[in-house]
């Protein structure tokens, strides 16, 4: 299984419906804290072209936030994203 990794701040709500989603779906994940990280929200937004969180990584993809990641899960296509 591909790592998941979350780029998110504590106090937003949607980073939290995103551990969530994930945990219900019982798929492992890492969480990075960004509120004050200048650098990495710098990187997030060369990488991602987005300012905002969450950032979610399966593998090294980047998928967007939590209305995408709900969306794969929705539709059946976040099981076959996750596969190596």
């Amino acid at each position: 299984m591909k790592s998941v990794k979350i780029y998110l701040t504590e106090w937003c709500p949607y980073c939290q419906r995103a551990k969530a989603l994930l945990s219900q779906q019982q798929v492992p994940y890492e969480t990075i804290d960004v509120d004050g990280d200048t650098q990495t929200r710098a990187w997030l937004a060369q990488v991602t072209g987005q300012r905002t969180v969450p950032q979610i990584f399966i593998g090294e993809e980047s998928i967007g936030g939590y209305t995408e990641l709900a969306a794969l899960a929705q539709s059946g296509k976040l099981e076959s994203k996750l596969k190596d």
